[in-house]
């Protein structure tokens, strides 16, 4: 399947950049989503993560009001909720107001990872009693307040408002797990190649092995992440990827940081053990030129077979950023013109 006949679409980790402020990181994460609407960009998402320096959209619902605000007819969702960090029938209500809001355009992706570490994890969870080993019931919990079923009145609280809305859930996952209960439940699949890009092919395997037709799918549909830098020589694109690398560098240390400004080489920065499990780790990322980005992501679509592609861009220069997605939205739509 060539390039141009999936969408593509925007998984935004709203990035503080080293002498940053959130302030500045929410005023570039709209201004990208505007333009990503203009460029035909079919969803953008945002996801949640705590006690990170680096990350702004904690308060992820709040960050998809504020997107969704500012944006006409571009979905706009989570990349994702992590479930077991929260109520569901929170959720429900938040995610039924923002559909109240923004009919049509709002997605609720749901992950059952801590988005964390553990000690933001513990101050999180206080009192929910949940680990993410209950989340296929939070799962359950979550859809019956969206689709009550007659037994349920009464006996549940209600979702005002969520309550027979249709906000399209997704789950997401770095492993099989999640893979197989999206498929139990016939619901679409989004896999974090991004980061784990191991797993991926067995995951999507799982997923379509295990994949009952639903009321929300008749047919498997999934989405994975793809790390993707585009600039107009492959050195400045290399260049710019560096950002990303030492982020990930920082991460396999422990070391939680803003968005680092790219550097000549990394040579000096990481040893080379450091420098093959990043590579590792990133090894669904794509940086070069329009022409380079354009034949490694079809080699992509062919291997995996993916409906849709996510794509991340951890670039530290907000300008090189837009334009890294300007040039790839001209990828994806030079065979349309």
């Amino acid at each position: 399947m060539p390039i141009q006949d999936i969408p593509f679409s925007i998984l935004d980790l709203a990035p503080i950049i080293t002498g940053g402020t959130p302030a500045q990181s929410f005023r570039n994460t709209l201004d990208l989503a505007q333009h990503a609407e203009k460029w035909g960009y079919n969803r953008y998402w945002v996801a949640e993560h705590h006690n990170m320096p680096g990350i702004a959209s904690s308060a992820t619902s709040v960050v998809i009001g504020y997107i969704a605000a500012g944006t006409e007819k571009i979905r706009v969702g989570s990349g994702g909720i992590m479930l077991p960090n929260h109520a569901p029938l929170v959720i429900a209500e938040q995610f039924g107001t923002l559909e109240s809001m923004y009919p049509g355009r709002i997605d609720l992706g749901l992950g059952r990872a801590p988005g964390s570490d553990q000690v933001a994890a513990r101050a999180l969870r206080r009192g929910l009693g949940s680990n993410g080993e209950d989340f296929p019931e939070q799962l359950n919990e979550l859809r019956h307040y969206f689709n009550p079923g007659e037994d349920a009145r009464g006996v549940m609280p209600r979702a005002v408002p969520g309550e027979g809305l249709d906000v399209p859930i997704w789950l997401l996952g770095s492993s099989g797990f999640s893979a197989q209960l999206a498929g139990h439940h016939g619901l679409p699949f989004a896999f974090a190649s991004h980061f784990a890009p191991d797993f991926l092919v067995p995951a999507l395997k799982l997923y379509r092995d295990n994949f009952r037709p639903s009321d929300v799918l008749a047919k498997p549909y999934a989405m994975a992440g793809v790390n993707v830098i585009v600039a107009d020589s492959d050195e400045a694109a290399a260049f710019l990827a560096t950002s990303q690398e030492q982020a990930f560098l920082n991460l396999i240390r422990g070391r939680m940081g803003q968005l680092n400004p790219p550097v000549d080489s990394m040579d000096g920065l990481w040893s080379e053990q450091e420098k093959m499990m990043v590579r590792k780790q990133l090894s669904f990322t794509i940086a070069g030129t329009k022409s380079a980005v354009k034949e490694k992501l079809n080699d992509i679509i062919d291997q995996t077979g993916v409906d849709e592609l996510i794509v991340v861009s951890q670039i530290y220069d907000h300008s090189a950023r837009l334009r890294s997605f300007e040039l790839l939205a001209e990828v994806i739509n030079e065979d349309h013109a």
